[in-house]
C-alpha cells in the first residue's frame, strides 16, 4: 500500500472555513453527531465547511458528516462486542494519561512510551475494531470534499494525516484515529501500526490553519486546554447537561442515547452562536 506522506496533505488554507472535531470517546461520537444533526435541523450545516479535521471520536462523526449521511442513525448505540472480547484496561489508559502529563517527559519520547504500552496491551482487536467503526461510519469510499483524519504511529511517535489521496480504507483510518491505548489494538496500515490520534495532539487545531473562521467542537473542552488556533474561532465544549449525561466512562455504550439527545439540544444554543459566522 503506497501511503500520502503526511506533509503533502497538511497544507494551509487560504481563507474559508474549518471544522475540527475533537476527541471524546463513544459518548462523544454520541454527543457530536446529536450536535451536528441539531444545527443542521436549525439551519446551519456543518458539512459546508472548507476542511473538516477530525480526530478520534472526531474522526468518525467527520466520516458521517463529510459523506451526507443522516446523523440521526447515530441515535443508537453500535452493538457491543462480541462475548469474551477483551475489556478495557483503565489501569493502562491512566498510566498514558500521567505519561502524557509529565512535564519532564519530551513529547514524542512520551508518545512513543505510550505506544509500546499500546502493543503489548491485551485489548479489543484491530481487525474487530475497523469492523466496528466501518459500522459507525457507513460508508466505504471518502468524500470527494476536503477531509483529514489523524493518528499517531506507535513506534515514532509522530503525527500521521490520512485523507483521500493516503490510499487507506476510510474505515481502517478511522479505526486508526480511534485505538485507544488499553480499549483496542493499534490498527496496521501499510506496515506500521497506529493508535488515537488525540495522544500528545489534542484536536490537531493546527490542521486548520489559514481558515478565516475555525469551529472547534470538543466533547473534552472541559477537561483539555485549548492548544493554539488563529483566525476566528469558536470553540464549543459539552455544557452541565452533556457533562451528566456523559457521567464518569467515556466508553460506556449505556450513556449513547442519552449523550446524542444531549447534544442535540446543546444544538439550540451553539446554533446561535455559530449564525453569525457560519
Amino acid at each position: 500500500m503506497r501511503l500520502q506522506n503526511q506533509l503533502m496533505i497538511s497544507e494551509p488554507l487560504t481563507g474559508g472555513r474549518a471544522l475540527v472535531l475533537g476527541a471524546g470517546g463513544a459518548v462523544g461520537i454520541a454527543w457530536l453527531a446529536g450536535l451536528a444533526a441539531g444545527l443542521r435541523d436549525a439551519g446551519i450545516d456543518l458539512n459546508e465547511a472548507d476542511r473538516i479535521v477530525g480526530t478520534s471520536a472526531g474522526s468518525a462523526v467527520g466520516a458521517v458528516l463529510r459523506t451526507g449521511q443522516d446523523l440521526d442513525r447515530l441515535a443508537s448505540p453500535p452493538p457491543r462486542p462480541e462475548a469474551g472480547a477483551a475489556s478495557p484496561d483503565f489501569a493502562l489508559m491512566a498510566q498514558v494519561f500521567g505519561i502524557l502529563g509529565d512535564p519532564a517527559r519530551e513529547p514524542a519520547a512520551a508518545r512513543r512510551d505510550v505506544g509500546a504500552l499500546a502493543l503489548a496491551a491485551d485489548a479489543l482487536p484491530a481487525e474487530t475494531h475497523v469492523t466496528r467503526m466501518g459500522r459507525i461510519v457507513g460508508a466505504v469510499d471518502w468524500p470527494d470534499r476536503d477531509l483529514r483524519i489523524t493518528t499517531v504511529d506507535v513506534e515514532t511517535g509522530e503525527r500521521q494525516v490520512w485523507d483521500r489521496a493516503s490510499g487507506v480504507p476510510l474505515a481502517d483510518a478511522v479505526a486508526s484515529s480511534t485505538a485507544v491505548p488499553g480499549a483496542f489494538q493499534p490498527v496496521p496500515i501499510g506496515g506500521r501500526r497506529y493508535m488515537d490520534g488525540a495522544i500528545g495532539f489534542g484536536a490537531n487545531a493546527d490542521l486548520a490553519a489559514g481558515a478565516d473562521v475555525l469551529v472547534l467542537v470538543e466533547p473534552l473542552a472541559h477537561v483539555m486546554p485549548p492548544g493554539p488556533v488563529s483566525g476566528k474561532t469558536v470553540r464549543i465544549g459539552p455544557d452541565a447537561a452533556s457533562r451528566q449525561a456523559f457521567g464518569d466512562n467515556l466508553g460506556d455504550l449505556a450513556r449513547w442515547p442519552d449523550s446524542y439527545r444531549a447534544g442535540r439540544a446543546q444544538a439550540v444554543e451553539a446554533a446561535e452562536i455559530l449564525r453569525p459566522i457560519w
